[in-house]
């Protein structure tokens, strides 16, 4: 029978068949053996097929073919890459400039990882009634970066009463399936409280001594909204790309890619070439430093336990 994986975790995985049953299933050793050499042969939001046994055990003996899914480099430096979610229609990013501090190499290297998955992001600014008049002219600069390049982004405080139903997010979700992700402590549990209108996730608390957050999440897990599908997963510390060439980092980078299509070489790496339009812009601030930055940390990034 067919199902959707709606809960991973570790070697069990929960999911919802076409016939409305919930069932607790296993997988074939042998799945771990095809496609990607991942830590997680199945991920949330993937469609399999379902064995039922005589003796009660179900089993997943195939995954079917995916429309998209969204990877990071694993924490396992025996395995290349982890499944974060499949058959995605977009990202919500949780990001914070206080308790904790979202850092730009993090949602940069996510943003790129996004592109290359064809998969779209919404930027979700949180905890802004923490910030201070300069703090929140730093956000809208922030934002700014992001909003110049296509990417939508939202700011609002999800502690505040109302904060949630008086913005544009739930309409943005609707219909659609949504992976969940930020660091942990940036208020994904509040908002998925929030979107289901009870308390299915705890929160957590901030570190004091190193002011970031706990993780709360342990397993990946979809819920059903009465229009919409959230995928959360647990909080993510950083963020390692996986599969990408030195020269194919710059096409993640949309305001990088748009300007190196004006370089004097079609092989630029954007770094010290004659007649580089990337450096140039830089120069001239159409492209942040933040940005260059980020870039320039996923052409150095040859250590696997970097950015875990």
């Amino acid at each position: 029978m067919r199902a959707l994986v709606i809960k991973t975790t570790g070697k069990h995985y929960l999911v919802h068949t076409e016939g409305g049953s919930v069932l607790d299933c296993a997988i074939k050793g042998n799945l771990r053996l095809k496609d990607l050499r991942t830590t997680n042969p199945v991920a949330v939001g993937d469609y399999v097929t379902v064995q039922q046994q005589e003796d009660g055990t179900n089993w997943i003996t195939e995954i079917q073919p995916r429309r998209n899914y969204i990877i990071r480099r694993a924490t396992n430096l025996s395995k290349e890459a982890h499944i974060l979610a499949a058959n995605i229609d977009q990202a919500l990013l949780l990001v914070t400039l206080q308790q904790p501090e979202t850092n730009t190499t993090f949602i940069d290297r996510f943003l790129a990882t996004a592109e290359a998955y064809r998969v779209p992001v919404i930027l979700l600014f949180n905890k802004i009634d923490l910030l201070t008049e300069e703090q929140l002219g730093q956000l809208t600069s922030l934002s700014d970066i992001y909003q110049q390049m296509g990417y939508r982004t939202l700011a609002l405080s999800l502690k505040s009463s109302g904060s949630l139903s008086e913005s544009s997010l739930p309409a943005l979700l609707a219909h659609k399936t949504t992976l969940l992700a930020g660091n942990s402590g940036v208020g994904k549990s509040t908002l998925l409280n929030a979107l289901c209108g009870r308390e299915v996730t705890r929160t957590g608390a901030i570190s004091d001594a190193h002011h970031k957050g706990m993780h709360t999440t342990t397993f990946s897990e979809m819920y059903e909204l009465n229009d919409a599908r959230i995928i959360d997963i647990p909080g993510i510390k950083g963020f390692g790309a996986v599969d990408m060439s030195p020269h194919e980092i710059s096409h993640y980078f949309r305001d990088i890619f748009e300007a190196g299509k004006h370089c004097r070489y079609g092989d630029c790496m954007h770094i010290d070439e004659p007649g580089c339009a990337v450096t140039q812009a830089l120069e001239r601030g159409d492209i942040a430093p933040s940005r260059y930055f980020s870039y320039l940390s996923l052409l150095e990034d040859s250590n696997e336990s970097k950015y875990r």
